[in-house]
């Protein structure tokens, strides 16, 4: 178990330093910051001035080390467009960005799961093919479109929910939370709806899959021979053989909602880091796109990582099959 940990540790810190040597490479290219930070009117020598104290005239090596000593420390400089540490401004962002995902993740799961278990086992009720009707809509429709439906739906037509914003929040030290507010509540529903309805698509469908898959094994029908009632093959012997895999495409969809939640923080303006990142790719403000780029890595490397330690955990095979690899 600990050599298996130490080589994933290993692969994690290669994926973040290429993760690191992209951002850096993409985001010279994305505009001139300093057209950003200045005036028109502002002369060339004052250009030219501001560009030395940045560094950006500094050979690339240079810049490149220094980008990455200053990451390693979580230390991403001053926004060129608000003038403020990007530390500071992740660190306001991100509890919104936060809630959004586990709440969206949360609704995958426990949506998903008992969806995937009552189609795989009633496969030709009308439920079943109710929610197969659901699932198909939510991998069919781009999530932007989702959004802009239940807007319409909920905010314009019926008027029942907020179409923007996070609500009212409560701030509990560093950190500030809308659900302990009627207001913020109501506010996270159509973003969580939005955010994980192509995740619990995947889920059901995955969980299907799995238990056909497993309802059609020896085991199985030894267990139905032994006078095992459904109940017990199919939840105590079935879904727990079928969590297995599902496990770890929960954890990756996980990272996966934080990353795309800007499409979602765009269309409902929700105040996390993912409308952080598009106003910043406006402003060609790289420090917060290289601390965004970096940050979205670091979660799906971890969550990999305690996905893979879950997953050898549950299954000992891993460990061996890894060691023989």
């Amino acid at each position: 178990m600990l050599a298996f940990t130490i080589r994933r540790l290993f692969e994690a810190a290669i994926v973040m330093l290429t993760v690191a040597l992209l951002a850096f490479v993409l985001f010279r290219f994305v505009g001139d910051p300093i057209n950003q930070m200045v005036g028109q009117d502002t002369s060339i020598a004052e250009r030219e001035e501001l560009r030395e104290r940045l560094g950006l005239n500094d050979p690339v090596l240079v810049q490149f080390g220094r980008f990455i000593w200053n990451a390693a420390r979580y230390d991403f400089g001053i926004s060129y467009q608000v003038k403020r540490p990007v530390t500071s401004l992740i660190a306001e962002r991100f509890p919104a960005t936060f809630e959004l995902a586990i709440t969206a993740a949360l609704f995958a799961i426990l949506l998903g799961i008992p969806m995937g278990v009552y189609t795989g086992i009633h496969r030709d009720s009308w439920l079943s093919k109710l929610f197969l009707s659901v699932s198909l809509v939510g991998i069919s429709l781009p999530t932007f479109l989702i959004g802009i439906l239940l807007i319409y739906v909920f905010a314009v037509q019926l008027g029942v929910l907020p179409s923007f914003g996070r609500g009212e929040v409560v701030r509990i030290g560093g950190w500030t939370t809308g659900l302990l507010t009627a207001s913020g509540l109501k506010a996270l529903i159509l973003p969580a709806i939005t955010l994980g309805l192509f995740q619990m698509t995947l889920v059901t469908r995955l969980v299907r899959s799995q238990m056909l898959e497993v309802l059609r094994t020896d085991y199985i029908k030894f267990a139905r021979a032994r006078g095992l009632s459904d109940r017990a093959v199919n939840f105590g012997h079935a879904l727990k053989n079928t969590l297995i895999p599902v496990i770890t495409i929960i954890g990756l969809q996980l990272g996966a909602i934080i990353a795309f939640a800007i499409i979602t923080e765009t269309v409902f303006q929700w105040p996390g880091m993912g409308l952080m990142f598009i106003q910043a790719v406006q402003n060609a403000d790289i420090p917060v796109m290289s601390a965004y780029l970096l940050l979205v890595a670091f979660l799906f490397v971890l969550i990999n990582l305690i996905v893979d330690l879950l997953y050898v955990w549950i299954d000992p095979r891993v460990r061996i099959y890894g060691r023989e690899a």
